[in-house]
């Protein structure tokens, strides 16, 4: 029987991601000051200088956030996803920047480089994810029968299709962080609410150096913390409304290679207020 974390209980988790999160960050500034922090420089939509260190600073403390309060059922999986996820969104951080990987972007790019012959960084990193998504799966699924492998190919897409949506918006300071934020808000509550409370505080701790343009979530953030809230929703008791989820974010994903997220946010005053609140000005 799963206990239901209290109130109070939900929030010393927070309190403790959030700590976690700020640790994490301190030690991700100082090695970007170092030889070692230079590959993972870069320069942001508005030509400013970041890091993308604060990336596994956020996976770090996520998932360690993750693991304190999730049901003793589903630690195993908890590790996996965002440990995984966090350390293939890394490699495609640091080797997706190469010049020979420039066109090897989204679904399709990844596509053409197969076609071509080649393995792009990014195919690694979805193969990955979806491998942590399926072994997230073979450890909390239970039971046999068609109903087993229904749930089974649930957790799966909703862990690996999380980790990639919420990437796709990792393409304006905050815009990542505040997706995650808002839907872990949304997602605490109930017996697996603990789950996300760690991954809630991390990623309020990392959201102002981002939002202030010192650092980025790149592939190692976003796609743990995807990954994490993917696990999560894969815990919803409905085999009906987790399969509606699944549909849901695989539209997303979809319509990401045809319609541009940035244009339509930018187009629609509630999404563009909340998409630039509290970030810098030109």
């Amino acid at each position: 029987m799963t206990t239901r974390p209290s109130a109070r209980s939900r929030a010393g988790l927070v309190l403790a991601g959030a700590a976690a999160g700020r640790a994490a960050l301190a030690a991700a500034n100082a090695l970007s000051a170092t030889e070692a922090g230079a590959a993972w420089r870069r320069t942001n939509y508005a030509g400013r200088p970041v890091t993308l260190l604060g990336g596994p600073a956020l996976a770090v403390a996520a998932t360690a956030g993750g693991l304190l309060g999730a049901p003793a059922g589903l630690r195993a999986a908890t590790v996996v996803v965002g440990g995984v996820s966090g350390l293939v969104g890394g490699y495609d951080d640091l080797a997706g920047a190469r010049p020979e990987q420039a066109r090897d972007k989204g679904l399709a790019g990844h596509l053409r480089a197969l076609r071509a012959g080649r393995v792009s960084a990014g195919a690694v990193k979805v193969a990955g994810i979806g491998a942590a998504g399926a072994v997230a799966a073979w450890l909390t699924t239970r039971g046999r029968g068609p109903r087993a492998v229904a749930d089974a190919v649930l957790t799966t897409g909703l862990v690996a299709g999380t980790a990639n949506l919420v990437n796709l918006l990792d393409l304006r300071p905050g815009r990542a962080a505040k997706a995650g934020v808002l839907a872990a808000a949304a997602t605490v509550g109930g017996p697996v609410g603990g789950l996300v409370a760690g991954p809630l505080g991390a990623t309020l701790a990392v959201l102002p150096d981002d939002l202030g343009e010192r650092v980025m979530l790149g592939d190692a953030g976003a796609n743990a913390l995807g990954a994490l809230l993917g696990l999560r929703l894969a815990a919803v008791p409905s085999r009906g409304r987790r399969a509606g989820l699944l549909g849901a974010i695989t539209a997303l994903t979809l319509a990401s290679e045809k319609v541009s997220f940035t244009r339509v946010i930018e187009a629609t005053p509630g999404l563009r207020d909340l998409d630039r609140l509290g970030r810098r000005t030109s």
